[in-house]
């Protein structure tokens, strides 16, 4: 194993007093990487980052396997999220203001981390890799700045549902969630056949991986983290609603579809409803994996995932005839 670099990076947003935390990741012996080797990672609407791709199990971190493979690896917690400064309307009790960082906010967010790291790395463009939310977040920023991505990755992306969503709870929106993280586990394994439960998820993973999240908001306690609200009311307005949140048509650059089958949160319906609006990428690839849930990048199948997205990102369409 080559010898990687690590180092967080918290960027002033277009926001007063609200700063964004950037996690990196690349090996000591690659100074230069260029834009098809650079990576921006987008989470979810309830996990921080480094809960999604930076928990040391299996072969290595998500982050340390994509960065070993000689790519510069970055992943970025929107307002709200990890270590970037929650908004004030999280400091109270949940009921005491709107909810919290819409998505509109996020793909700002994400913009300036984009921005960010093209004027710093000297790169026009960059590749993005959204989960769940994230794949909205990136979709949006996407289709409004073709320009500056080279190829985009969705994993298990939110789209239009069929009026039921399982992260809306119902009722009133709050500002923001309390997150039982042990409680979790159940949600994580239900779409899973029993006896592959153990199988998918091995022993100590979910003990490592509830560690990197409860250490991501140490001013709450008792096994709970704060996961901003307003993610819940676009569900509510846009994909309940059967409206989406951006236009895939709008996309430009390459897009890399990956989806695990017992996934409740995102279905394969709507994946096959999804993927054949990007009608105006180049070229555009949907995998389907088995034995996964909307947690795959956590889970034994993660290798399918990322087999897949390195062959993605080392395609190059102009050297084939």
């Amino acid at each position: 194993m080559t010898n990687l670099l690590m180092e967080n990076l918290f960027i002033p947003s277009d926001t007063d007093n609200i700063s964004l935390h950037l996690r990196h990741k690349r090996r000591a012996d690659i100074q230069r990487f260029g834009s098809q080797r650079t990576i921006l990672l987008m989470h979810g609407a309830t996990l921080p980052a480094e809960s999604l791709f930076d928990v040391p199990v299996g072969e290595g971190a998500f982050m340390d396997l994509l960065a070993q493979e000689g790519f510069d690896v970055y992943a970025l917690n929107v307002r709200g999220f990890g270590g970037s400064t929650r908004p004030d309307g999280m400091g109270g009790a949940p009921e005491s203001a709107l909810p919290q960082v819409r998505t509109e906010a996020a793909v700002r967010d994400l913009s300036t981390a984009v921005d960010y790291l093209l004027v710093t790395l000297a790169i026009p463009r960059l590749c993005l890799i959204g989960m769940s939310w994230g794949g909205t977040v990136t979709g949006a920023y996407t289709a409004a700045h073709n320009d500056k991505v080279e190829k985009l990755t969705l994993i298990a992306p939110q789209w239009i549902n069929d009026g039921v969503s399982r992260l809306d709870p119902g009722g009133p929106v709050p500002a923001y969630r309390r997150f039982n993280v042990q409680a979790f586990l159940q949600r994580w394994l239900e779409g899973a056949p029993e006896q592959k439960r153990e199988e998918i998820l091995p022993a100590g993973w979910f003990e490592q991986w509830a560690a990197v999240i409860l250490a991501s908001d140490p001013a709450e306690q008792g096994g709970v983290i704060r996961a901003p609200a307003g993610v819940i009311q676009d569900v509510r307005d846009y994909w309940s609603a059967g409206k989406a949140f951006y236009s895939p048509e709008k996309i430009t650059a390459p897009v890399l579809l990956l989806h695990a089958e017992w996934d409740l949160d995102v279905t394969t319906q709507q994946m096959g409803n999804l993927f054949p609006r990007f009608i105006n990428a180049p070229y555009r690839r949907w995998t389907e994996i088995g034995e996964g849930t909307h947690m795959v990048v956590m889970e034994r199948s993660r290798w399918q995932v990322l087999e897949e997205i390195l062959l993605f990102l080392r395609t190059d369409p102009h050297s084939r005839g």
